[in-house]
């Protein structure tokens, strides 16, 4: 039976044999794989350019053993808090931080679209949350700089794929390859976690809840990684939960809100100062600015169990909400 190649095929094909880095000659071969017709003419093909990447594979995780690191990334937190988007292979990363952001990562239904590090705010009411798309985590492959990225983040987002039964497989193999590298995924952890290993707090999302028998399966994998797991089901394609999920990050994310008011004048209510939970009004002073701390007598309260105005101490610990008139 003749395979009956497209130019788009043909295309990719002369891209991979020009390519002479491994990573380069990798994504050729995935766009080759992706674009390859598929039926009994091409079976041989495809076993044999499967057979190409996995040794593909093996050539670039050598390749870095031996010093060859590539790239270092580094994104700088942004807004309420930094979440790391990670997940096995056409979970819907990205198609989730286009639902939820305005970043525009590329979206396709091959592995290892992404590439590379893509950061996007997600607004919630009057404040944002930092959303960072990553490429997925394999049994034989996971960019060395995914480390750093966890590293760096104050939460995970698990996203695992309810449309297929290879979901607990998949989230088998995210949490142990990060394991391997000294990152831990769990249902809650302190905001500081010490060297060697980072555990990072984590929110199991589940994508694609629009599936046939997604629910079911959420909840083996829920019950596979550990009931402790805050988790939501959602559908990036339909929008299912998303609202849901906003309001789950920013108590996930366990920080307040607090406005600032100038004497005489009306509180600044555009703006919040962004907080861990139990911060108190000496740690709003040292945000507002150092000077201002150092100078800080007292401080009168609008907000959660006080009455309107009341004059507060440096250490009394602020909610949500809550307005502070800073006086020196």
């Amino acid at each position: 039976m003749p395979a009956n190649l497209t130019p788009q095929y043909l295309e990719a094909e002369r891209v991979f044999k020009a390519a002479k880095e491994p990573d380069a000659k990798l994504a050729a071969l995935d766009d080759m794989i992706r674009l390859l017709p598929k039926h009994k003419g091409t079976d041989r093909m495809l076993a044999g350019l499967r057979r190409k990447r996995s040794e593909l594979v093996d050539e670039c995780e050598k390749a870095k053993v031996k010093g060859r690191r590539g790239p270092s990334f580094r994104i700088p937190p942004e807004g309420g808090g930094q979440a790391a988007l990670v997940g096995a292979p056409n979970a819907g990363k990205s198609s989730l931080l286009r639902a939820l952001t305005k970043a525009t990562p590329e979206v396709g239904d091959f592995p290892f679209t992404t590439r590379e590090p893509v950061p996007g705010m997600m607004a919630y009411e009057d404040i944002a949350f930092q959303l960072i798309d990553t490429p997925p985590i394999t049994a034989d492959f996971m960019f060395p700089w995914m480390v750093e990225i966890c590293r760096n983040a104050d939460a995970a987002l698990f996203v695992a794929d309810l449309s297929t039964d290879d979901a607990l497989e998949h989230a088998a193999v995210v949490r142990a390859r990060l394991a391997e590298k000294k990152v831990e995924l769990v249902p809650q952890a302190p905001r500081e976690s010490g060297a060697p290993v980072k555990r990072l707090r984590t929110l199991l999302v589940g994508n694609k809840a629009d599936a046939a028998e997604a629910l079911d399966r959420f909840d083996v994998l829920a019950e596979l990684l550990g009931e402790d797991y805050r988790r939501i089901a959602v559908s990036a394609l339909t929008g299912q939960g998303l609202p849901e999920l906003r309001a789950l990050l920013f108590d996930f994310m366990e920080v307040i809100r607090v406005y600032s008011k100038m004497p005489g004048k009306k509180p600044d209510m555009d703006a919040p100062f962004v907080l861990p939970r139990d911060s108190t009004v000496m740690d709003l002073a040292r945000k507002v600015h150092r000077d201002i701390a150092e100078r800080l007598k007292s401080a009168r309260l609008w907000g959660e169990g006080v009455f309107e105005g009341q004059t507060v101490k440096r250490d009394h610990v602020l909610h949500d909400g809550d307005v502070v008139e800073l006086h020196d």
